[in-house]
């Protein structure tokens, strides 16, 4: 089994998570794990997975090297005995699809999200992701997105859509374990972030653009004052601006005028500490998440945890079971429920904590997405043997 995975960078981020994830499988089963990538940060994991990095530049849109990398991945695919090309991204996918064409060997997307279409160009772009001899959702909702968005694209290939499959995001529940974390760095992190207040602390992971709800997080916040009786919760928004420093000095500015303590701390690497340090941890994108990774990852951290009722998070977790869930884009809703989850009493809080963690521990596993993963490749390679 040797397989080349296509993804623009090895940063921060779910599809990137899981790129090592499934780079990390195919070795331990015996076969051979290539990415090609600008690189990133997570290029020493890859590489302590026993993946192959090669380094290209998957980012670009630029036509003429899209169809340059596609004669290279070509060429690398024919050369080393590559059987499967796996994209999960648009640009690269193109790139992955004529190379796989070209050496005669599987093409694999995976749905990474819902690609807003507004244009007719724009969705022929966006079909590449629909275009695969199997092609992944990573969630229910993403699956039935992809059926509605290019249901002929996918028909195309096989009329009964069987080669459409739905494999949910993993959890790496040996890197997130609450017995595992060293309560002197959560200390650390909270002094940080708290800096003198007396006050608890929400976490917002996700990368610092505006779907990802910060705005409207800081204004549910605002609606809080006078209506708890202790202090306003500091909002601490983790995660890489990427280069919108406008939308940093706006979110800084709002806040200021909000009267609510934001802390933006950049990229936290240590992120089992960082959900423990919180009191809440808060997904209010305004589009709906395709999985919603830090959702599952905050409640195998026993997390009390609150969601935009859409996409993905709608099958993670159970409102006012394992979560709680708010009605989308409604800042007065948003502050109701985080209201209601600081004055529940401690011993519900770790209840519904606990039967979280058990929940993804049941449905969202790592080893569950490998092997799921592995077992796509495997029914392609017997197919063309």
């Amino acid at each position: 089994m040797k397989i080349l995975q296509l993804i623009p960078e090895l940063d921060a981020g779910g599809a990137e998570r899981t790129t090592i994830d499934v780079a990390e499988a195919i070795v331990q089963a015996g076969g051979e794990a290539w990415v090609a990538s600008r690189g990133g940060r997570l290029e020493s994991e890859l590489e302590q997975a026993g993946g192959k990095l090669v380094r290209l530049d998957m980012k670009t849109k630029n036509p003429f090297t899209i169809r340059a990398n596609a004669r290279r991945l070509a060429a690398l695919a024919s050369g080393n005995g590559i059987g499967i090309i796996h994209a999960r991204s648009r640009a690269p996918a193109w790139s992955g699809l004529w190379a796989a064409r070209q050496a005669g060997i599987a093409f694999v997307t995976t749905y990474h999200g819902t690609y807003n279409a507004r244009t007719s160009v724009k969705r022929l772009y966006n079909s590449v992701m629909a275009r695969g001899d199997a092609v992944i959702a990573n969630s229910r909702f993403i699956a039935e997105h992809v059926r509605i968005e290019h249901g002929a694209v996918l028909a195309a290939k096989r009329a009964d859509l069987s080669h459409l499959h739905v494999i949910p995001r993993g959890v790496d529940f040996s890197r997130l374990d609450p017995a595992r974390v060293d309560a002197l760095h959560v200390e650390g992190l909270r002094a940080t972030w708290l800096d003198g207040r007396e006050a608890p602390i929400i976490l917002l992971p996700a990368r610092l653009t505006a779907w990802k709800g910060q705005q409207l997080a800081i204004e549910a916040l605002a609606r809080l004052k006078g209506r708890l009786d202790g202090p306003l919760p500091v909002l601490v928004c983790a995660g890489d601006a990427q280069g919108r420093g406008d939308y940093v000095h706006s979110l800084r500015d709002q806040a200021a005028a909000s009267g609510v303590a934001l802390v933006l701390p950049g990229h936290v690497e240590d992120m089992a500490s960082a959900y423990m340090a919180a009191d809440i941890v808060i997904n209010p994108s305004t589009d709906p998440e395709a999985f919603g990774r830090t959702l599952a990852e905050a409640m195998v951290m026993e997390r009390p945890v609150i969601a935009a009722a859409h996409g993905g998070p709608l099958e993670i977790l159970s409102d006012s079971e394992t979560g709680w869930l708010f009605r989308p884009g409604d800042p007065d809703a948003l502050a109701a429920r985080i209201h209601a989850v600081l004055t529940t009493d401690a011993a519900t809080r770790k209840l519904r904590g606990q039967s979280a963690r058990q929940r993804v521990i049941a449905h969202y596993s790592r080893k569950a997405l490998q092997g799921s993963t592995l077992q796509v490749y495997k029914e392609l390679l017997d197919c063309r043997q």
